[in-house]
């Protein structure tokens, strides 16, 4: 076995420049006007029919066209099911184009982006490859026909996608044997046989002229594709070919079979190769993540041409390393691997004098990036998009990436809405084909104070609230309340709370709905339903008259007839949600040092529940305590369990987003950075150091960046902020003998002198307020 070891930084060359090709329009979520489309829906032809219903069809495009001039900009409009890429001029300008259908049950996604630069004066060469998988998986519904559209304004010129195309199947790829891909992906492997490429078809000068015509299969809104939805996400940022550093000096050869060639962390990558080999020799190749989650996922097979080749996988794998097995015979020219990830900067940021901390933050911010892509979504075993994992994920999104990551939480909320099921049933993941079961623990998270609502408080997005509440409503509606005063259970179609044992419905379910109507209450308001409210109103107070008195056992809750151990869960729901009033918080927090029960999809909730009930040191603690065999591991992402494999939940996958919610909370609670008012016209900086010294944050809002220093000695505490335009931020410092602000001192109040755009906000038993307008703004404190 060959190893590349790899070292800190990677050169990079941009065979590709993707970025920037998106045009995303602002409203989405509904279909354009299909009269609007001048081109048909075309696909590869069997004689003259088209092809039929198949599966795994990979299919080839060529048109060509003349332009007067170069363009200055060339608007295009391109749909598929399943997945395409495009070459103009014999040059890469998409790498994975398409969405994963569909934004409901019968409609398409299409992309939108600027051609311009890929285009000349004079004659200009089209050239795609369309994918088709042609079953449904858990995060894509198949529309049942291989089709492509195609739509390019280019100044005063029209090209569209109908029976002047060529079209063909394309010969070298086809199906590999066992293992293959677990019921829940619609993907396939990929299985290319050199031997029966069509030839150099990409490049401008290739002879088309015996390829047969494109067949026409309708104008949008054709069916089965139907409607068609702008897509509302970006492009994948594309890295160009990397190469992988460390390897030895090309030529070589090896007397093993597996080369293993390390990434600099876990990716989403596509590998490539360059060799020289005889014909006829078959190479594998996969991540060392191929069974990630314990079952298999995606992986490629090439058949050799004789003689000097090059391939790259046009599916997207996941994981630390790609291994290839090169049989004896082949002579490695190059290996290289291309990044696409979901097109955002990770302009957010946590530092502090804990190097555990700092590691862990890191961690779950590697976990997020494999995690966004089409969907917010796991990136091997299943690839869907769980609506319990997406309410933790969407803040480390807000505190870790730019505002264009934004679109993707916009997506999921709207995915789950129109989704829905006709009898107001919620359900995830969606989009699938293959799933439609009810995890009602996670739809209640999902339309809840961490799902719907936190989306509204950080963008101040009315707009999609408005489009989602009718969802909430009825979804609520289908939630009933028992002769106690709580909720009838409701199993839904996958009774499931969380992973692991030990676990107490009822204590956890009503928390849920409690904070679900709390939600709903100020949805209603907001939307202009106030008709609404008194119905949640009246279940919400019914909820709280009697949760604490059915569940509540003076020293911890236990719902009547559970006989398990006490479930930390539903305690850390009680307190979060404000059902467990200050008085029982001791004895909460008691249960929190001897009950280890939840997952780390719930275990975020309960850590959050103690930075709400005021104790730092014991939210850290057990957060370090739970954390601390991820954060040792050399693997450079988070986990579904508390294991991996047979020692984890589900599956036991090593790149769970659900166990990063420690990435939101040292942002939110540790840095205290959180918006008062929705889309950050107001925020707060409250800052819960616990015994930290020192920490640094920042992140990217709809109204710009906010950063935030703090440190602090024996002696004295300083704050440094620099706060966005359209703001006013509210800071609260720990009461001390004198508080100064930019020089000018602002407490005790009485001896305070004016410091312009700075306003005394109230004081307590513990904190000093003050608000200041937009600019930056140092404190100190003695």
């Amino acid at each position: 076995m060959t190893i590349f070891r790899r070292r800190h930084a990677f050169p990079t060359l941009f065979l590709a420049v993707i970025s920037g090709l998106f045009l995303c329009p602002e409203a989405s979520a509904s279909a354009a006007s299909d009269s609007s489309w001048t081109a048909r829906w075309i696909g590869p032809a069997d004689a003259e029919r088209p092809a039929g219903p198949a599966k795994n069809l990979w299919s080839c495009y060529r048109h060509s066209f003349s332009l007067a001039e170069k363009p200055a900009s060339a608007r295009a409009r391109i749909a598929v099911d399943s997945k395409y890429w495009l070459w103009i001029n014999g040059r890469l300008a998409v790498f994975e184009g398409g969405l994963k259908r569909g934004p409901n049950p019968r409609d398409t996604y299409y992309d939108t982006l600027d051609l311009a630069p890929w285009l000349q004066a004079g004659e200009n060469q089209i050239a795609v490859l369309a994918w088709y998988w042609g079953r449904d998986g858990f995060s894509h519904k198949s529309s049942g026909q291989a089709g492509f559209l195609f739509e390019l304004q280019a100044g005063p010129a029209l090209v569209v996608s109908d029976a002047s195309w060529k079209a063909i199947r394309h010969p070298a790829f086809g199906e590999t044997g066992a293992p293959l891909p677990n019921y829940r992906l619609p993907e396939f492997n990929v299985h290319y046989d050199a031997r029966l490429s069509p030839g150099d078809w990409l490049s401008a000068a290739f002879d088309d002229h015996a390829w047969p015509a494109a067949f026409e299969l309708g104008a949008p809104p054709a069916a089965p594709w139907n409607a068609l939805v702008p897509r509302p996400t970006p492009l994948w940022r594309d890295s160009g070919l990397i190469p992988f550093e460390g390897s030895p000096a090309y030529p070589f050869t090896t007397d093993d079979a597996l080369v293993v060639a390390r990434l600099p962390r876990n990716l989403t990558i596509s590998p490539y190769f360059k060799i020289k080999a005889p014909a006829g020799l078959l190479i594998d190749i996969r991540t060392d993540n191929y069974k990630g989650g314990s079952e298999y996922n995606i992986r490629t097979e090439y058949v050799t041409t004789d003689g000097i080749q090059e391939f790259e996988s046009p599916a997207y794998f996941n994981g630390h390393s790609v291994h290839y097995t090169f049989p004896p015979g082949v002579e490695i020219l190059d290996l290289r691997y291309r990044e696409t990830r979901y097109d955002t900067e990770f302009s957010g940021w946590f530092e502090c004098d804990d190097p555990f901390l700092n590691r862990l933050w890191l961690k779950c911010r590697h976990t997020m990036n494999v995690n966004m892509r089409d969907a917010i979504q796991d990136p091997d075993r299943e690839r869907a998009q769980w609506w319990g994992d997406v309410a933790i994920l969407l803040g480390e999104m807000f505190y870790a990436c730019d505002t264009r990551s934004h679109a993707l939480i916009r997506k999921a909320i709207l995915d789950l809405v129109n989704w829905r099921k006709p009898d107001g049933v919620l359900y995830s993941p969606v989009p699938a084909g293959s799933w439609d079961k009810e995890l009602p623990g996670q739809m209640l998270s999902s339309i809840g104070e961490h799902g719907f609502w936190y989306y509204y408080r950080y963008t101040g997005d009315v707009a999609t609230l408005a489009t989602a509440y009718p969802a909430v409503r009825d979804y609520l509606a289908l939630w009933q309340l028992g002769p106690d005063g709580l909720l009838v259970h409701r199993p839904g179609g996958w009774d499931w709370g969380d992973w692991g044992e030990n676990i107490d419905r009822p204590v956890m379910d009503n928390a849920l709905l409690y904070q679900a109507l709390a939600t709903a209450i100020q949805m209603a308001r907001l939307t202009g339903h106030e008709a609404d409210i008194r119905g949640y109103e009246t279940k919400r107070a019914s909820i709280a008259a009697n949760y604490n008195r059915v569940l509540w056992r003076g020293t911890e809750y236990r719902s009547p007839g559970y006989t398990g151990k006490t479930d930390d869960r539903g305690h850390g729901l009680a307190a979060l949600y404000g059902l467990a009033t200050p008085d029982q918080w001791p004895a909460l927090k008691k249960v929190f040092t001897t009950s280890f029960e939840a997952s780390p999809y719930m275990e975020k909730y309960l850590i959050e529940a103690l930075f709400r009930m005021g104790d730092t040191d014991a939210a850290l603690a057990r957060l370090k305590t739970r954390y601390q065999k991820m954060v040792e591991s050399e693997l450079t992402t988070l986990w579904e369990g508390w294991g991996i494999g047979s020692e984890g939940y589900g599956g036991g996958s090593y790149n769970h987003g659900w166990a990063g919610g420690p990435l939101t909370l040292l942002g939110e609670y540790v840095a205290g950075i959180a918006p008062t008012t929705p889309g950050f016209a107001t925020y707060q900086v409250k800052p819960q150091l616990g015994s930290l010294r020192r920490v640094s944050a920042g992140l990217d809002t709809v109204k710009g960046r906010i950063a935030v220093a703090i440190e602090r000695d024996n002696d004295s505490f300083r704050l440094r902020l620099e706060s966005p335009p359209s703001t006013l931020a509210t800071v609260a410092l720990p009461l001390a003998a004198t508080v100064t602000c930019n020089g000018g001192l602002v407490w005790p109040i009485a001896d305070a002198k004016p410091v312009a755009g700075l306003v005394f906000a109230g004081a307590d038993a513990t904190h000093a307020r003050f608000t200041v307008s937009p600019g930056a703004w140092e404190f100190s404190s003695r």
